[in-house]
């Protein structure tokens, strides 16, 4: 294990670079903003990374030498992630004269807040916005303040605010907070920000003690191995979008976490041997783009799953660890026949997605082992991959049926591979195997799909609870296979039919 480990944390609030140690591990950002620094501008509204009330920004230098702002939930990030990044508030907006920043001048103007609990939210949503989109049209700013609920304004005013917020100029010299999203070159002021963020990265090993919680925050897949080797029923923090409501909703006692955003070889991800490999650590976020560049059916599910603050924070690899029988991506995974890279102390190995998952909330990890790479073959000539989310809301919202499909048709047009999976039918996201072999060689057809509905009712025993009754999620699997059908019928004669994106959502030119 390494010898180079460091017991405190540093960030950057305000040009100031705060140094903290004794950290509670489990202690949330806004927790430290507002009990310990008595920044109140970020409310708490939810606590579990719903409402928006609590959005802050954060900063860090990329891979182009360039700062890059990304809003985040503070009240379910953990403030020991905070190590090496810059920290904005709604208070890091105001100017040393008093001045408002173009958003919040924006907003003023357009009466975008009335009792203004949930402004502070938004703005940072919008300022994130600004920092990374160039005259966004309404689709891209709908998309942007999916994580902010407002109970007064009906978001009008302060979709006005979004698109004049560009036209509000200042005369102040904080030029990179001040500046819109440009592709010029950075300006002196986000130089010297860059410079400030690199003088506080270190290669070592975060190790914090507080009372008898522990904290690790590795650097290398090998220390994070021999970490887990030592501390086995640590739990492993990613993201935490779903670690954090343990904390805050649940009142959990977590003693020993160990951090994977600082591993080197988790954090990495590209396209090699024909296959999307993906390290565990990449944020939803990071991974779309490479995602939708191989699979472009699958753009209304990531736009869906969750919101911009929580896809910013949360990872692939923790949805896929996490296991939930309602997580979004699971589905698709399995029908493009994902398989994970699992590493220990004592090597790696590779298991298929669809052996993974063992029964509710239980998976095949063995103890020391933790997930390394997610691999998605690329897809081959003649697949058809859909996917298909049903909620009660358009967004942020969790799923009462996921499904996603994948035939691959001969040029005949008789289906020769059929995968379907599906999260919310049963205690874990599964395959489809009885109606898999109803498809399996058949050409699409009314009395297929009948036949195919009938071995799906077969397939799986679902519950009801508060998102669905066991009868409506048995009906809407059903309904979306015929929908496949449809959709692929449609597709293939060029007029694709009009799905819930193009309804819930202008269509974006």
């Amino acid at each position: 294990m390494s010898n180079h480990r460091t017991d405190r944390i540093r960030f950057i609030l305000d040009g100031t670079v705060i140094e903290l140690r004794n950290v509670d591990p489990t202690r949330t950002v806004l927790q430290y903003l507002r009990e310990d620094l008595h920044r109140t501008g970020s409310k708490e509204g939810c606590a579990e990374g719903d409402c928006g009330a609590c959005t802050v920004v954060l900063a860090e230098v990329g891979k182009d030498n360039r700062l890059h702002a990304r809003a985040i939930n503070a009240c379910i990030q953990f403030l020991p992630t905070l190590d090496g990044k810059e920290l904005l508030t709604v208070e890091s907006l105001r100017g040393s004269d008093g001045s408002l920043h173009p958003v919040q001048q924006a907003m003023v103007n357009c009466h975008g807040s009335q009792c203004g609990f949930c402004t502070p939210g938004f703005v940072m949503s919008l300022f994130a916005l600004y920092k990374n989109a160039q005259s966004p049209s309404r689709v891209t700013i709908d998309n942007a303040l999916a994580g902010n609920l407002c109970r007064c304004t009906g978001y009008r005013p302060i979709v006005d605010a979004a698109r004049a917020m560009y036209g509000c100029a200042s005369e102040r010299s904080d030029n990179w907070l001040l500046a819109a999203c440009s592709s010029g070159p950075a300006s002196s002021d986000e130089k010297r920000r860059v410079e400030r963020l690199q003088s506080i990265q270190h290669g070592d090993t975060v190790a914090l003690e507080y009372g008898a919680k522990r904290y690790f925050a590795p650097r290398s897949c090998n220390e994070l191995a021999e970490l887990l080797g030592a501390w086995p029923d640590a739990r492993l923090l990613a993201g935490g979008t779903d670690v954090g409501l343990w904390v805050t909703k649940q009142h959990r006692e977590l003693d020993t976490v160990i951090y994977t955003g600082r591993v080197t070889e988790l954090c990495g991800q590209g396209v090699a041997d024909d296959a999307i490999n993906i390290g565990a650590a990449v944020t939803l976020a990071e991974a779309m783009p490479l995602l939708l560049r191989h699979f472009p059916a699958l753009h209304e599910l990531l736009l869906r799953f969750a919101s911009p603050p929580i896809r910013n924070a949360g990872t692939l690899g923790g949805n896929v660890a996490n296991g939930s029988p309602i997580g979004d991506s699971m589905p698709a995974l399995l029908v493009a026949d994902a398989c994970l890279r699992l590493r220990s102390a004592n090597g790696t190995r590779e298991l298929p997605l669809a052996k993974f998952y063992l029964d509710y909330q239980k998976n095949a990890l063995r103890t020391g082992e933790f997930v390394e790479q997610i691999i998605i073959p690329l897809p081959s000539a003649g697949d058809e991959l859909r996917t298909y989310k049903i909620s009660k809301r358009f967004d942020q919202d969790i799923s009462a049926v996921c499904g996603a499909y994948r035939l691959r048709f001969d040029d005949d047009g008789r289906i020769v591979e059929a995968r379907i999976a599906y999260g919310g039918l049963a205690a874990t996201p599964r395959r489809a195997h009885r109606c898999e072999a109803v498809l399996q060689g058949a050409l699409p057809s009314t009395d297929l799909t009948h036949k195919a509905q009938q071995a799906l009712r077969e397939d799986f025993e679902p519950i009801s609870d508060m998102r669905a009754s066991d009868q409506y999620r048995r009906q809407v699997a059903g309904n979306l296979l015929q929908r496949l059908f449809m959709d692929i019928s449609a597709a293939q004669s060029g007029a694709e039919l009009t799905g819930i994106y193009e309804y819930g959502r202008a269509r974006e030119a």
